[in-house]
């Protein structure tokens, strides 16, 4: 198989980065997986993300944190991959209020090495997922790409905007996927399609925070996964792109 064929998928064990690595393999695309199958949920349940495609000829994990910069060197150096997608970071806006200081270190610090490395390496494409929280509290809508974004909600929302900065400062040829609300099987444990519907299940109330008016563009996984897909192969200078459902649905419709 062609080199081009190698891509690199950090977070590959999580929810959306399982989904796509499975996708990958099956598609023939020879997947290099980076984890460090952190605490902010139970690493069982990547491990069992992981367990359905761990033994496939064409995939191979490595086990580490991107802020260990001469292992994940090591890493990129054996795979030389053509491609990085780069899912790994520290999630959710509520726990960042808690911990600005390591989403900043992660999300930052963890994305600039690995840019760095990809520069290094001469990897042809850099796809980075972001986040529709970049648009923080804006009332204007629909959203677009080209939107100034200066007043970032969360410490989340400041570092996957300075993320994209550093995407668009390294040279390398990035795309910048901004998704919106992913749901679907195996979706983690702390979003509110899990929660309410583990509630319901239990027969509890459901808890919901704020009167029910706010919107999202909930978008499902498969969707998801198709359009970083599509993003494959586009060596754009750079380019940001929404990734996300356009039917905006409140919380109250929801539950």
């Amino acid at each position: 198989m062609s080199q081009n064929r190698k891509i690199l998928v950090t977070g590959h064990a999580g929810f959306i980065g399982s989904h796509l690595t499975r996708k990958l393999l099956n598609l023939g695309f020879i997947v290099a997986g980076v984890d460090n199958y952190n605490d902010y949920y139970d690493p069982k349940i990547k491990q069992a993300n992981v367990d359905t495609f761990r033994r496939r000829p064409n995939f191979q994990e490595f086990r580490l944190d991107i802020l260990e910069r001469l292992k994940l060197e090591a890493c990129l150096k054996a795979v030389k991959p053509a491609i990085i997608i780069h899912l790994a970071a520290r999630a959710g806006v509520r726990p960042s209020l808690k911990n600005p200081q390591l989403y900043h270190q992660v999300n930052v610090i963890g994305t600039k090495n690995l840019l760095k490395l990809a520069k290094t390496f001469e990897v042809n494409q850099f796809i980075f997922a972001s986040s529709s929280s970049v648009y923080g509290n804006q009332t204007k809508v629909p959203f677009n790409e080209n939107d100034v974004l200066d007043k970032p909600a969360s410490p989340y929302a400041e570092t996957k905007l300075a993320g994209e900065k550093l995407c668009r400062e390294s040279g390398l040829p990035t795309t910048v996927l901004r998704f919106f609300t992913v749901y679907g099987p195996g979706g983690r444990p702390d979003m509110a399609p899990y929660l309410f519907t583990k509630a319901i299940s239990a027969g509890r109330p459901i808890v919901r925070y704020g009167n029910g008016t706010s919107k999202r563009d909930y978008t499902y996984i498969d969707d998801i996964v198709s359009g970083i897909i599509a993003a494959i192969g586009k060596a754009w200078p750079f380019e940001i792109i929404n990734l996300g459902n356009n039917h905006p649905v409140s919380l109250s419709d929801f539950i």
